[in-house]
């Protein structure tokens, strides 16, 4: 495939003086967690990434705009740039090349004194360090000064010198590693993973083109928007009804550039998401603040001066109901806090994002009245609905102190308080909820039977949700509270555990449970505090019981004990306690799955396809994947 033309940058050195050297790759191998996060299926990925990061920071300074991924049938993946390949010739202190020095070194690369990175999403040597000490082998090759120089390494440490093998007219780094089976637990990339994560890096480098592709499956996607932020944005609101066009500011001060990109929707919810020198920071951190000071600020400002909003006054909250946006900054030093780098730190960054936003976003309400006076409605109309919300709860709370303290009055409470050591088993029916009671460990397990479906929040007003005694029972029941007033440390169990029927109806009314936690207590997911749990779908017979938790596995038990009764349990209520307890609720015995969150955007994405108000995306997706989809009838 021929290659894009590379855009033409500004003049920037990158020679063998631009390699700075800190510290050697002392421990790497030792604690691998303390750089990649872990040795399981996030620590895998990291590699890749790490050196696609290598490649970006070429395309951040105008480098770079073509990177290729290869996922090798051998279980090694390639990834080529065409950036300006990293230098090869002796370095003047260490007397190493500095393709040696960058790929053995941690601590090691061109980005520490700004001369050949103005900006960059990391310390260039660190990662590449990092991956080649975690891998079995690692082979770099580097087309500069008109040849095509090569290197082997065995676990970081080299096998071969730097070596001329060819003779190339263009530029570029290519990296073929194969991860270390005794570091590693899992050794199979996600082809899906690594989509996401190169869609959105697409989206953040308009002019660049990212080709993922896998020897093994024949799989390919190709990645290359040239709408950038406003493209991402139109992407992340494809589910849902906007209510105007895209809003767009980019702003130069000094080295640091900021981008934001928002839209209003018709839904309830927040999607704002950061992105630091195209580092996702998912925890947010100082830009986000700036970002909801401002807006804040803005709204309010001109809805007072418009005299909009009567007796009500805006808060956070309703100004942020229904937005979807994009804060994407580069800077020249970022402080993100640990290594994974997912919250920005930058006290400055909150000053400069609020002044930046409130003169564009004023400006743009000015010179744009119709979709101020649209986006002023929506918030106003947010906070008529908080305040019935309000209401709404105390109503609820005061019925429920009369009748039992502060709890839900159908909640059978556990008598430890161990945080630690307790378990709130969210069950469907009552029916259930009155096995789930007496199957339980008392001092551990408490139980809150929900009656029927809880309300789909997804496209339910705040004013209704919390007007529902069910998810009031449900909030009251956890502790926390929700959204901006949610507090962790408040918890009152130690897991929030999802039990229902093994059905359709089971699995709708615990898919509208986990929408709920998603939309409302997100951070209770992201803490590790929601499982879901497995119940057994048979009871097989034959001289004892045995119980089956999948179709695969009846099969393979029927082949190896012959005939025997089978029993088919549709729900929980078929079960009488002693069985509910040894096969859904016994800690030594039971299946549980913990739910994580591993990517926001595309959480939000499936969300709002499945359980949103538009009807077109979820035909798409069923559509899709009608053909994997495991009939119950």
């Amino acid at each position: 495939m021929a290659e894009q033309e590379k855009p033409q940058p500004s003049e920037m050195r990158y020679g063998i003086e631009e390699i700075k050297v800190l510290k050697g790759l002392d421990g790497v191998r030792k604690r691998p967690s303390m750089y990649i996060g872990s040795t399981g299926k996030e620590g895998l990925h990291h590699l890749i990434f790490e050196v696609v990061d290598n490649s970006i920071d070429e395309a951040l300074v105008g480098f770079c705009n073509n990177i290729v991924v290869t996922l090798n049938k051998d279980g090694s993946v390639t990834i080529t740039d065409n950036g300006r390949g990293i230098p090869v010739e002796k370095h003047p202190v260490h007397g190493k090349s500095g393709l040696e020095i960058v790929m053995t070194m941690l601590h090691a690369g061109g980005k520490f004194d700004h001369k050949a990175y103005v900006i960059s999403g990391g310390l260039h040597g660190i990662g590449v360090s990092v991956v080649n000490a975690l891998s079995e082998k690692l082979i770099a090759r580097v087309k500069r000064n008109g040849n095509i120089y090569a290197q082997e390494y065995k676990r970081g440490k080299p096998v071969t010198k730097v070596r001329v093998v060819g003779k190339s007219s263009s530029t570029g780094t290519e990296v073929t590693f194969f991860p270390d089976k005794e570091i590693f637990s899992i050794l199979k990339f996600d082809f899906d993973l690594l989509v996401k994560k190169f869609r959105e890096l697409a989206f953040l480098n308009p002019s660049l083109r990212i080709i993922l592709q896998d020897d093994a499956t024949k799989k390919k996607e190709e990645f290359c928007y040239s709408g950038g932020l406003i493209a991402f944005l139109k992407w992340l609101n494809s589910n849902r009804k906007v209510l105007h066009k895209p809003i767009y500011f980019k702003k130069q001060v000094d080295d640091s550039i900021i981008e934001i990109a928002l839209q209003y929707n018709d839904s309830y919810l927040e999607n704002i998401f950061g992105f630091v020198n195209t580092i996702n920071t998912v925890e947010g951190g100082t830009h986000i603040v700036g970002f909801k000071t401002a807006l804040t600020r803005v709204i309010n400002d001109y809805a007072t001066k418009q005299n909009l909003l009567k007796d009500i006054k805006l808060n956070g909250e309703d100004t942020r109901e229904g937005i979807t946006a994009i804060i994407n900054l580069r800077l020249r030093e970022p402080q993100f806090e640990g290594q994974t780098k997912t919250r920005l730190g930058n006290s400055e960054v909150k000053g400069f994002v609020d002044s930046i936003l409130t003169s564009c976003l004023s400006e743009f309400f000015e010179e744009n009245p119709s979709i101020a006076r649209i986006i002023a409605g929506k918030a106003s109309a947010a906070a008529r609905a908080r305040e019935a919300a309000r209401k709404a709860r105390e109503l609820v709370r005061r019925k429920s102190a009369l009748l039992t303290g502060n709890l839900p009055g159908k909640l059978a409470d556990c008598s430890s308080r161990k945080i630690e050591n307790t378990e709130l088993y969210v069950v469907e029916g009552e029916s259930a909820g009155g096995s789930a009671k007496q199957a339980r460990d008392k001092e551990t397990q408490a139980i809150l039977p929900l009656r029927g479906k809880i309300l789909n929040v997804e496209k339910a007003n705040p004013n209704k949700v919390f007007g529902s005694e069910e998810i009031v029972s449900l909030i009251t029941a956890i502790g926390t509270g929700t959204k901006e007033q949610f507090q962790i440390e408040k918890a009152r169990y130690g897991k929030i555990i999802i039990m229902t029927d093994a059905d359709v109806d089971g699995q709708h009314i615990k898919t509208l449970l986990l929408t709920f936690f998603f939309r409302y207590m997100p951070k209770l997911i992201e803490a590790g505090y929601v499982y879901v749990a497995v119940p057994p779908l048979y009871k097989a017979r034959q001289k004892k019981d045995y119980y089956v938790y999948s179709e695969g596995s009846l099969k393979a038990l029927l082949k190896k004990i012959g005939i025997c009764s089978v029993q088919r349990f549709k729900g929980l209520g078929e079960m009488n306690p002693q069985q509910l307890w040894e096969t859904t609720m016994n800690p030594s015995t039971r299946k549980l799955k913990k739910v994580t969150i591993e990517d926001a955007i595309e959480a939000d994405q499936l969300f709002s396809a499945l359980m949103g108000s538009e009807v077109e995306p979820r035909k798409e997706f069923i559509a899709k994947y009608a053909r994997e989809a495991i009939l119950d009838i």
